[in-house]
């Protein structure tokens, strides 16, 4: 079932229910609200009957013009003997002159139905010389206050059908512009489905509502990032294959001088070998450099617990130092610097910055670690050859080098920093890089602390 159908029986099933207990809520209010005037209008004629001093006495009280004087078509009033003989009567309304006799000695109002129609009454005891000598009874049809009942449930039935179907149109209209955003989105998806490009909604000149809008912005978002990790995987896809193909070509030229000229030429085939173990060395440090990469695009790379970042810059500048007899130096600017993150990612990339380092320069390298109003600041400093302003911004690309020739000689493959980039983004972190030609490069990473 669509949301539009839903959202309109829902809505018609809570008008329907409210209006049946808002239609019997009055029905009911109006009945006693009459009843109780009705009431009130025998009330008021009893006690003008028990003022006529004729009646107050007791005596005259079969007079025949006695009750002459109170008639009502709508009513009946009689005298009622001990022995339940009427003594004196005043109406002409059939169902109440077909009403029997009964004496009763003690007051009491009430209401009982006759041949389909509610009828009131009301009956008092009448006194001569401290005793009882008959009863007065007057009774009152309501049948024009049922007729005024029965135009009233007419009305609400109407006024209620009419709601009820301004209600299905009104709610269908109203849905069929709330969900057309909604249907422009699955229509735009299909679209993308069945044609393989990526397209966005266009908002339009017509007012959207605050949600929609967000929804519309949300989807094109999506639909931006899509775009920007399909460019990134087709980019990614072009440098792995130009990467791979050089390695390849010099692993196949060097396999077919083997075939050729390898089993009469030593130096040859020394060299050969040489260079196909170079290459493949080569291939196993990219390939091993991709699928870092390939993992650290999911969720859950990260293993986070809190360490003290301190000792972690110290055993890696100490194996780094062992590894390549270079001097590096580390300078805790702050005591007990601990924060919320992966250990092992962040040891993965100080090895990377570090390597760096120790590549593009000749001179000691230095690490900086600081904590200040909740941010880790960690800093390596080197005295190399430095970066091109303008290469600057391309650092953190996936195979980017900014010189290709010079990379390739120290055995880069230009996905250190891409790494070193994607670990510093899932922990939130913030990088700088400052740097001149032939002075040296900077690299400064800030991690909020997050205790």
């Amino acid at each position: 079932m669509t949301l539009r159908k839903r959202f309109t029986l829902f809505t018609i099933f809570w008008l329907i229910l409210i209006l049946i207990f808002f239609n019997i809520f009055v029905y009911f209010y109006v009945i006693k609200i009459t009843t109780e005037s009705e009431e009130e209008i025998i009330a008021n004629k009893v006690k003008l009957l028990l003022e006529n001093p004729r009646i107050q006495s007791g005596r005259g009280l079969n007079t025949a013009d006695l009750l002459n004087e109170y008639y009502n078509v709508n009513e009946m009033t009689r005298i009622i003997s001990p022995n339940n003989r009427v003594v004196n009567i005043s109406g002409s309304n059939e169902i109440l002159l077909e009403l029997p006799a009964e004496y009763s000695a003690y007051q009491n109002n009430g209401m009982l139905t006759r041949s389909g129609e509610r009828i009131i009454y009301s009956r008092v005891p009448l006194f001569a010389d401290g005793e009882v000598i008959a009863m007065l009874e007057v009774t009152r049809i309501l049948d024009e206050l049922d007729d005024y009942l029965q135009i009233l449930i007419a009305a609400l039935s109407v006024t209620s059908g009419g709601a009820i179907l301004f209600a299905i149109f009104g709610t269908y209209w109203f849905t069929s512009k709330l969900t057309e955003p909604i249907s422009q989105m699955v229509t735009t998806m299909r679209e993308i489905d069945r044609s393989g490009k990526l397209r966005k909604i266009e908002l339009g000149e017509r007012e959207e509502s605050a949600e929609l809008q967000q929804l519309i912005r949300a989807f094109n978002q999506m639909i931006d990032r899509l775009d920007r990790t399909y460019e990134r995987q087709k980019f990614f896809v072009a440098d792995a294959s130009h990467e791979l193909k050089t390695p390849l070509t010099v692993i196949s030229s060097y396999a077919n001088i083997l075939k050729r000229w390898g089993a009469d030429d030593e130096n040859v085939r020394k060299e050969a070998i040489d260079a196909i173990a170079r290459e493949t060395t080569r291939l196993q440090s990219l390939t091993k450099s991709m699928l870092t990469l390939a993992e650290a695009e999911q969720e859950d790379w990260l293993k986070l617990e809190t360490f003290d970042v301190v000792p972690v810059v110290e055993e890696i500048a100490t194996m780094m130092e062992t590894t390549f007899q270079r001097s590096i130096r580390v300078k805790a600017l702050s005591h007990n610097v601990r924060m919320i993150g992966d250990k092992d990612k962040i040891q993965q990339l100080l090895v990377i910055l570090i390597d760096n380092a120790i590549k593009y320069s000749k001179e000691p390298i230095d690490i900086s670690v600081s904590l200040s109003k909740g941010i880790v600041r960690l800093e390596v400093k080197d005295k190399g050859i430095g970066i091109p302003e303008n290469e600057i911004p391309h650092l953190f690309e996936r195979f980017y080098r900014v010189d290709g020739a010079r990379a390739r000689s120290t055995g880069g493959v230009g996905l250190g920093l891409a790494i070193a980039k994607r670990i510093i983004d899932l922990h939130e972190g913030k990088v700088e890089v400052f740097s001149m030609i032939n002075l040296g490069t900077t690299i400064t990473i800030q991690f909020k602390q997050r205790k």
